[in-house]
């Protein structure tokens, strides 16, 4: 007989996979046969930018490719970094003592965690955020504490509201702008308050810019590191999957504090030997190349959001415009919770979003609908909702 092996105490720490629950859900009403119109899910839906496609073919035939990368990555890539920060934000960045390459941002923020938390130490999390933040805590042993993001103070966290005491015992709080799951925006101003929160309090910084490229309106979204004293304090982890449609290629960096980068450096020396060259080759060509295919995404964004928005507001239902990010924030209407809200769509609309609390206690009440199907799709899943006679 086979035995059975009890899991470990990190893994039985771990909270549970929530968009894997989604997606199990999801499946079974396609299965059913049904046409599904899936908003509920953050995966791009356009294919990347010729160029860079071009670029990986031909470095995968170079056979230098073909062998180990150097464990921290090419210097090419740091380097391709550091020109894209100057060139997008006048932000001057150490290609070799501030930039560590990665697999993916949601591997780099996890590994944040665990390279700064000890058992029962302290980090402050986003109320809704990013579901990930909590697994490097719970792998680190770690406690959360969360800053509720409401409408009222444009989904940022007011750090007049937590107590002394409390960032007193933090090392670490994550933010995310553009914002998932609000899609609101950051401030240089607020920006400028962390930075002097954080010096305050001893805290380290942690700004997922994973929608750093998706500002809506001309508005360019800001850098943590455009805040004066920023890389004193703290990291900004980006990620080329959204920017550049390459989310299954599975390459980010963190830019900023020397000591971070690091050891961000240290535990991934353990962990791997670093990305294949050949992506790394065209993620310097995706940074320091041609923009003009992040230009037209934006545009076709923006084209989503407004029909999207529009289409709604004609079944009445009264939603915010995003101001950035590839996701719409949509209040749930009375009589219903979250996840109450999210099955009858699924089950009688066949139309898929995440439920508000999906991303934490703060989310009830909302609904997240991402912009990553084409405009007629999104008008059409409007159209059905409007159907079911609910607003």
């Amino acid at each position: 007989m086979k035995r059975t092996f009890e899991q470990s105490d990190l893994l039985k720490r771990l909270p549970e996979q929530f968009f894997a629950k989604l997606v199990a859900r999801t499946q079974e009403v396609k299965q059913q046969g049904h046409d599904v119109i899936n908003l509920g899910q953050g995966n791009p839906d356009l294919p990347t930018p010729g160029h860079i496609v071009r670029k990986l073919q031909a470095a995968a035939e170079d056979p230098i490719n073909h062998k180990y990368s150097p464990f921290q990555g090419f210097d090419y890539l740091k380097q391709a970094v550091s020109d894209f920060y100057q060139c997008e934000y006048d932000v001057s960045i150490d290609p070799y003592q501030e930039v560590a390459v990665l697999f993916g941002a949601k591997a780099g923020l996890i590994e944040l965690s665990q390279c700064l938390l000890n058992p029962n130490d302290t980090a402050l999390l986003p109320d809704p955020g990013y579901p990930d933040y909590l697994s490097g805590i719970a792998m680190a042993d770690a406690r959360p504490n969360f800053m509720a993001l409401q409408r009222e103070n444009h989904f940022l966290p007011d750090y007049s509201t937590i107590p002394e005491h409390t960032l007193d015992q933090t090392k670490l709080m994550f933010l995310n702008y553009p914002n998932n799951p609000t899609a609101a925006t950051a401030t240089k101003a607020f920006y400028d308050e962390t930075v002097k929160l954080a010096k305050q309090h001893h805290i380290c910084v942690i700004q997922d810019f994973a929608y750093g490229a998706l500002g809506f309106d001309g508005q360019k979204p800001q850098s943590f590191l455009q805040s004066s004293g920023a890389k004193d304090v703290g990291v900004e982890v980006y990620t080329l999957s959204k920017t550049y449609n390459m989310a299954g290629w599975r390459v980010a960096f963190a830019v900023g504090n020397p000591s971070v980068i690091q050891h961000l450096n240290l535990i991934q020396d353990h962990l791997y030997v670093s990305l294949f060259g050949a992506v790394q080759s065209a993620a310097a060509e995706a940074l320091n190349g041609d923009q003009r295919a992040v230009q037209k995404l934006v545009h076709t964004y923006t084209e989503r959001r407004d029909r999207f928005i529009q289409a709604l507001h004609d079944i009445g239902w009264n939603a915010d415009t995003p101001d950035g990010s590839f996701f719409a924030w949509l209040p749930v209407p009375a009589g219903y919770t979250s996840e109450e809200f999210t099955n009858l769509l699924l089950e009688k609309a066949h139309v898929v979003v995440a439920p508000g609390t999906g991303f934490g206690q703060n989310g009830e009440g909302y609904v997240r609908a991402g912009l990553l199907d084409s405009a007629e799709r999104l008008e059409e899943a409007a159209a059905r909702i409007g159907r079911l006679g609910i607003f």
